[in-house]
């Protein structure tokens, strides 16, 4: 398991409201991601979560609230800029060049990165960069195959490979373990505490409650649009709130 910085928190989120019509999908939610650690965030399906990863990423416009990155105030800034400020997110529903091979869908990144740098100086040697990530995320043997033709539980790793190509300073993860193996999935744990351990601050969306009690420092739980607990894993395990959300003894998630 990770461990808390102490320090001051990465991200927050400071009373973030999200309403669709008539319809409340993050309701005042304040939460935080410290550097350094793994951070969970869970809750039953619909309950705001994946909304709440489109704000703090900007592609959601809160309808009250504010996102803090490093204390400063990001809300009203684009997608593009909070990538610049170190603003990375995997997504729930896979979002890769199925045509590509998986060496390239980490290279084109990296190629992405240094267009936005090229006017404002210093850029990223793309081509070490990608043996280096994809080394460090287990994708080598299989660098040169199609994404169309490896399983899903390694394209959510290209995935993540191809997010770390950014350099970013705060990781989303959205569902990141769905289709791996339990073999898989603890290697995956290992990646993602080494790459805490570097100072990366990761917000972790996960169905697999396991991984996450194992992984995670501190976990925030959301049920319709609510924060209705937040706390270590015995903490939330014990909160009364969570323990009505179980049912036949497993919380979802």
């Amino acid at each position: 398991m990770s461990e808390p910085s102490g320090g001051a928190p990465l991200l927050e989120t400071r009373g973030i409201t999200v309403r669709f019509g008539g319809n409340t999908a993050v309701d005042d939610v304040s939460l935080s991601v410290a550097p350094g650690c793994v951070t969970g965030l869970i809750g039953p399906n619909g309950a705001g979560k994946t909304t709440l990863f489109n704000t703090v990423t900007g592609m959601q416009r809160p309808t009250s609230g504010r996102v803090l990155l490093d204390g400063t105030d990001i809300t009203g800034r684009p997608v593009a800029k909070r990538a610049a400020l170190g603003i990375a997110r995997t997504f729930q529903r896979l979002e890769l060049f199925l045509t590509l091979s998986v060496r390239d869908n980490v290279r084109v990144a990296g190629d992405i990165v240094n267009a936005g740098r090229r006017f404002r100086g210093g850029s990223i040697d793309v081509e070490a960069e990608t043996d280096r990530l994809l080394e460090l995320t287990g994708l080598t043997p299989i660098a040169d195959r199609e994404v169309s033709d490896i399983p899903t539980g390694r394209a959510r790793v290209v995935e993540v490979a191809r997010a770390l190509m950014t350099k970013p300073r705060l990781l989303l993860l959205d569902e990141p373990a769905s289709g791996q193996t339990e073999h898989e999935t603890d290697e995956f744990a290992e990646m993602l505490a080494g790459l805490a351990a570097t100072g990366l601050g990761i917000c972790l969306v996960e169905h697999d409650l396991p991984l996450v009690m194992k992984l995670c420092s501190t976990i925030h739980v959301l049920d319709q649009g609510r924060l209705i607990a937040s706390g270590t894993p015995a903490e939330v395990q014990a909160s009364p709130e969570v323990v009505a959300a179980y049912i036949g003894g497993e919380v979802l998630a």
